[in-house]
């Protein structure tokens, strides 16, 4: 069973866009939603939630990395 989405913006199980470009868009907005998430939970003192919200954190970044790539690169 998948750990649940911390925001609804880096819900894994959603649609990608089509376009490239919306991709990176999609990124960026599920790693800012994560790190004003990832703040808050840090304020109340919640280590664990704090740790699944970086390790979300890490797969966004990996991913958007990925997308970044030219298409005739990959």
């Amino acid at each position: 069973m998948k750990p649940a989405a911390l925001t609804f913006a880096s819900d894994v199980t959603r649609e990608m866009p089509a376009r490239a470009d919306e991709r990176l868009d999609r990124v960026a907005v599920a790693l800012a939603s994560l790190a004003g998430e990832s703040r808050r939970l840090e304020r109340l003192g919640f280590e664990l939630p704090l740790a699944r919200c970086e390790a979300q954190r890490r797969y966004w970044h990996f991913l958007g990395a990925i997308l970044s790539i030219p298409a005739e690169s990959r």
